[in-house]
């Protein structure tokens, strides 16, 4: 059904092949927590729905606001507002010229579809190296994002990838 709403938004196929794969690696992430299955795909599926109207960084403010127009849930919002990078702090926003709120991922939830958008590069898998590298050659090697996405990483994956 969340398919259906994007394609109801002529969000381009792309975008869908993209949140499909982020579902496809937040659940696979999921599996080694107790967690709300449900509100992963939702959100995993719908993280980047701000996307079918922009695609700057105030994307993800766009889709919390179309999600909650929609009748969806704060839990599931929250997703889609705190899914870019491995989260970005007040100080950062304000910087990136975003409202002055903190964009770090909170729940268990949050965080699995933040890093499974971390670990997808287009519709394609990737590893924490190429994000990184990725990160690196866009921000800036010791841009404070990289240290988030490492620790979140950790968090979600476990050291050396363990828990995967």
């Amino acid at each position: 059904m969340n398919i259906e709403i994007l394609k109801s938004l002529n969000c381009p196929e792309y975008l869908i092949e993209h949140s499909t794969a982020v579902c496809k690696k937040a659940l696979k992430l999921s599996s080694n927590f107790n967690v709300d299955i449900e509100l992963v795909k939702t959100g995993a599926l719908l993280h980047d729905i701000g996307r079918c109207k922009t695609n700057s960084i105030e994307h993800a403010i766009v889709g919390a606001n179309m999600l909650k127009n929609l009748g969806f849930s704060d839990e599931v919002a929250n997703i889609a507002l705190r899914h870019i990078g491995a989260g970005i702090p007040k100080e950062e926003a304000e910087l990136l010229g975003l409202p002055p709120e903190n964009y770090i991922p909170i729940t268990l939830e949050e965080k699995i579809v933040a890093h499974a958008d971390n670990l997808i590069h287009w519709s394609e898998e990737v590893n924490l190296e190429f994000t990184i590298r990725k990160w690196n050659e866009k921000l800036g090697k010791d841009h404070p994002s990289i240290k988030r996405l490492i620790k979140l990483h950790e968090e979600i994956v476990g050291i050396n990838g363990f828990y995967i």
